[in-house]
């Protein structure tokens, strides 16, 4: 019987609207990079911060947002208790890991919605004095595939305006609350951004084209993630957390070859902020600088230093590089 050679090779539809799908990457020879320090991994601490931006009664709204402690909803008005326990990320959970990045002396990049530093100025004072990076995660935290094309591009605009006026820096960087089709056509229309990182399908920034441009994705992840301590999918304790992040960086600094890659840590100040979750986190921290190939980095180090050893296709130097993103 022969078999339709289709059923083994099939293409992606012409005219479905987004990128087209890759799924061969760097394959088997993945480009060998060293990040700062000439070290092997480099650990790139993301704090979602989101609190205040997300959807509300109080904001007009008309549902509350959820990634809740419990899997309790309250329907058709406010719900305080949901409300306050984001509340307590901004109020408590973002000092406390401010504490932890200080004493470790870590730099780390904020996905920050816009309207959470415009509510609490004080944390982008204080991530701004750190140093750390404020990268765009919207303009409130809400779905950009539930958007027009036209309302995502204003979405984005504002959020750029609003972080530079907060924190004194526009974002390089660019991770949306769940993409649409559209999001990174519009942030390379854009034009002054050096990544995004939408997409969680690497180890490793990698190149793509985009309207005949270059453009640089620094993947995301969401397994060393505490939005798994609320989701049925999850951690049941500090621990597990702690055991997930060190098998991880020990996977990676031995992962069989000599190729250097990043591990991504997702948090959030209502989640993480919790003084549990905070110590588990910062035993991983403890851990992982007994290492001499092991770098914290913000992710906008983490693309300019891989865009420097592995430069876009056809672009002599990062120089260039950035030139074009910013034409």
């Amino acid at each position: 019987m022969a078999l339709n050679p289709q059923f083994f090779r099939q293409a992606d539809v012409d005219g479905i609207p987004g990128p087209a799908r890759d799924l061969v990457g760097y394959g088997e020879h993945p480009p060998v990079v060293r990040w700062h320090n000439d070290a092997k991994v480099a650990i790139q601490v993301v704090v979602n911060y989101e609190e205040g931006s997300e959807k509300t009664f109080a904001m007009g709204d008309g549902v509350n947002d959820g990634m809740y402690e419990l899997p309790f909803a309250v329907d058709d008005q406010r719900d305080l208790a949901v409300e306050s326990m984001y509340e307590y990320g901004s109020r408590a959970g973002i000092w406390r890991l401010f504490r932890i990045f200080d004493h470790a002396a870590i730099p780390v990049t904020f996905f920050a919605a816009a309207v959470a530093l415009e509510r609490n100025p004080d944390v982008a004072t204080k991530l701004a004095r750190r140093g750390d990076e404020a990268a765009g995660h919207g303009y409130r935290w809400s779905n950009h595939y539930e958007m027009t094309k036209d309302e995502e591009r204003e979405a984005i605009k504002r959020a750029i305006a609003s972080i530079e006026h907060t924190t004194g820096n526009r974002p390089s960087g660019w991770y949306c609350r769940e993409m649409s089709v559209n999001t990174r056509d519009l942030v390379v229309e854009e034009g002054g951004f050096l990544y995004d990182s939408d997409t969680y399908n690497e180890d490793l920034p990698y190149w793509t084209r985009v309207a005949d441009r270059n453009h640089l994705v620094v993947p995301y992840s969401l397994v060393v993630n505490d939005a798994r301590y609320i989701l049925g999918t999850g951690y049941g304790s500090p621990e597990q957390f702690f055991e997930t992040a060190k098998a991880t960086l020990d996977r990676l600094r031995n992962d069989g070859d000599d190729v250097g890659r990043m591990m991504s840590i997702g948090l959030h100040p209502r989640i993480s902020g919790n003084p549990a979750r905070a110590d588990a986190l910062a035993r991983f921290i403890a851990y992982a600088q007994e290492f001499d190939d092991v770098a914290f980095m913000r992710r906008v180090d983490i693309a300019t230093c891989f865009a420097a050893q592995v430069p876009a296709p056809n672009d002599a130097s990062l120089d260039e590089v950035e030139r074009g993103l910013r034409s």
